[in-house]
């Protein structure tokens, strides 16, 4: 039932491996101190260079988060083991989480979700997942604009790279620990280009793995689902964002968030951390659960080629919750039998170091050769023909026909105005007055007669825009590849 959380990426490394570790913010610091105490008790041969990261170092100036020779350290390491971490709110700051896993490559963020019924409280008992998740684009790529008064942009970035390692990652990994089926979640039916790449770059690769099962949820109907019945899914792997919130859910329903951990592995560099956050409220107060960065720091020590010292601490811990020596968070009356803290519970796995689990299934860890993955091979570029572009205009009026008899004015004998989108829907021509329009207006040239448009003839538009004041806040070209349009329809449309 347990998963063996060995993981790809790095060649096999030297009896003492060095690693980074970061303590972070919040609870950071003492769930960290826990989980070396124990992963130091057990015999992991490692040797430890530390950084400050987080919340101070943003506060310090850095909106980094992180000064330029941490990023040596653990860049020369190459397996970092860190802490939650608190990235204040405005100010500019992004999050140093997303940009570790971007700036080291770490393509895949592999988070494993399992039921400890009868010792953790679920209504899923027989649950055992794998989220494989996308880890460097998508939405969190970060990239926004204010356009208007009353419109922001994020956009959705998708890469056929991106989802043809992270899909293969998911289906390697599955024939390597002898899982059944892997499980796509997406939204193409409304993301037809962006979430659809995904889909088709899933069909693609799952033909190549005829003993494992494939299989496409749409996202929301597919969470209600995992929310459900989360035994009938195996290894699921999914885009950026809806990776990160279905994998807390899976989490919180095996018992608490408090229990995961995560590995982030790339070609070079790895990092290990527990899937939640730093909690400041309960910081310093010895009651925060240090299992989740414990089950990061084992999927590591597994990572770098000590699995002896993972199975010990696995089945130690798996022997403590047995025993009912249980954090305020999962303690329960009737089933938990001493309520601990944050030291008290590293004291108790440590005191178990050696000893397996008597109901709960123990675990035998092996080390597996690493999953390496081909580079990825850049296909043969398609016919790539220009057929028109969308205007996107800043206009504070309400009526549609009013503004593309304006927009109208910037027409030219090659191009012609096919369509206005506010938000999406169609409003012009033959929009609903009841349709509510922003300040933010898509309007569409296409080149008349189904012939192709060429470049000038956007900047022509542009300066047009300029000589009848319409203020012009971006444009996106259309394309077509290999005769297939590669944009969409206005809704409506």
């Amino acid at each position: 039932m347990y998963l063996n959380p060995q993981f790809c990426g790095i060649k096999k490394y030297r009896s003492m491996t060095r690693i980074t570790v970061a303590k972070g913010d919040g609870i950071g610091p003492e769930i960290m101190d826990a989980t070396l105490s124990i992963i130091m008790a057990a015999g992991a041969k490692i040797e430890i260079d530390e950084i400050e990261i987080g919340e101070k170092v943003f506060l310090a100036g850095n909106t980094a988060g992180i000064a330029p020779e941490s990023w040596e350290i653990i860049r020369t390491n190459k397996v970092f083991l860190k802490s939650p971490i608190t990235t204040p709110q405005g100010g500019g700051y992004k999050s140093l989480n997303v940009s570790t896993r971007k700036f080291l490559g770490l393509y895949a963020n592999i988070r494993p979700c399992m039921s400890l019924h009868p010792f953790v409280k679920t209504k899923h008992p027989i649950m055992d997942i794998l989220i494989v998740r996308e880890n460097e684009e998508d939405l969190y790529a970060g990239i926004e604009h204010q356009q208007t008064d009353e419109v922001v942009q994020c956009l959705k970035l998708i890469s056929r790279p991106g989802c043809e390692k992270i899909i293969r990652y998911a289906f390697e990994y599955a024939k390597q620990q002898n899982r059944k089926k892997v499980t796509c979640f997406t939204k193409d039916n409304i993301m037809k280009q962006t979430d659809g790449l995904f889909r088709k770059v899933f069909n693609e690769i799952a033909a190549e793995y005829p003993n494992i099962q494939n299989e496409h949820w749409i996202i929301d109907i597919g969470a209600a689902k995992l929310a459900d019945t989360p035994e009938v899914f195996d290894v699921i792997v999914m885009p950026n964002l809806y990776g990160d919130i279905l994998s807390d859910v899976a989490a919180q329903i095996t018992g608490s968030v408090g229990l995961a951990g995560s590995a982030n592995i790339g070609e070079e560099c790895s990092m290990f951390e527990a899937i939640h956050g730093s909690a400041p409220d309960i910081a310093a107060k010895n009651i925060a659960n240090p299992s989740g960065l414990l089950q990061g720091a084992i999927m590591m020590l597994n990572h770098i080629g000590q699995a002896d010292v993972a199975e010990r601490i696995q089945n130690a811990w798996l022997k403590t919750l047995e025993d009912g020596t249980h954090t305020p968070d999962i303690f329960k009356e009737g089933t938990s039998k001493q309520k601990v803290g944050t030291a008290e519970f590293a004291a108790a796995v440590i005191a178990n170091l050696g000893q397996k689990p008597s109901v709960l299934k123990a675990v035998t860890y092996s080390d597996n050769l690493a999953i390496e993955l081909p580079k990825y091979k850049r296909k043969e570029p398609a016919t790539k023909t220009l057929e028109g572009v969308d205007l996107f205009v800043h206009w504070g009026g309400s009526d549609p026909n009013e503004l593309a008899k304006k927009i109208k004015l910037l027409e030219s004998s090659g191009i012609y105005l096919s369509m206005i989108t506010n938000r999406g829907i169609k409003v012009w021509p033959d929009g609903f007055r009841e349709t509510f329009c922003t300040d933010h207006w898509r309007c569409r040239f296409k080149a008349k007669n189904g012939e192709q448009m060429y470049k000038t003839d956007i900047i022509e538009l542009l300066e047009k825009a300029i000589e009848e004041d319409i203020d012009a806040i971006k444009t996106e070209n259309l394309y077509a590849f290999n005769g297939t349009a590669a944009y969409s329809l206005g809704q409506g449309q």
